[in-house]
């Protein structure tokens, strides 16, 4: 459903199997009139024990309605970046032995790791990159990168790259796509890992 486009907020849960929330260029703090509902809709699919899935700003998204906050990250992330897998059980019930990965990234904000919350994946530049609590997993880094996506991405935020040259996190546009084809099927498996993990909690 595409919220942002005037698209209702389903309000019971119940009639899926489980939500996946994806990334978006603006901030759950903003005052658009489909973050309060869609907060909601969260808490509604934990309680009724429907997974929830977010990617990015669905994370964040996740984070405020499990009692945490979003805001400004130290410096803007934009291409790709190592992500390393916590060291708990949690991390290592989704994981399994993966010590990190390279991930890609395109964010300004970032999430607090709410209450009864475990972080799983952690960076350099942004340490909180991923959340687990039971079969729910919000994550701020994009692990569902295809080709397609990333030179979209590109060419419509031309101008955030270079507004945001200055951060030591954001890479130039000929080095996000270098070996692009080699990274992406590397990032894939760590996605399929994390899909299938997740999909195992899906309401039958």
């Amino acid at each position: 459903m595409a919220l942002d486009k005037g698209e209702a907020v389903p309000r019971d849960a119940r009639r899926f199997s489980g939500l996946v929330f994806m990334g978006g260029p603006m901030s759950v703090n903003d005052g658009l009139p489909w973050i309060i509902p869609a907060l909601e809709l969260v808490r509604e699919a934990v309680r009724k024990d429907v997974p929830v899935l977010g990617h990015c700003l669905g994370g964040q998204l996740m984070s405020k309605a499990f009692g945490g906050s979003v805001g400004a990250n130290r410096v803007k992330e934009i291409g790709w970046g190592e992500v390393r897998v916590a060291d708990n059980g949690v991390a290592r019930a989704w994981l399994g032995d993966l010590p990190a990965f390279e991930s890609f990234h395109w964010h300004g904000e970032t999430f607090t790791i709410p209450p009864g919350a475990t972080r799983i994946l952690e960076g350099e530049h942004c340490v909180n990159q991923a959340f687990a609590v039971g079969k729910h997993l919000g994550m701020q880094c994009h692990v569902e990168m295809t080709d397609e996506l990333v030179n979209t991405w590109l060419e419509t935020g031309q101008r955030e790259i270079q507004d945001s040259k200055a951060s030591p996190a954001v890479q130039r546009p000929e080095d996000i796509r270098r070996d692009l084809q080699e990274k992406l099927a590397r990032l894939n498996e760590v996605a399929t890992k994390l899909y299938d993990r997740w999909t195992e909690g899906l309401s039958r």
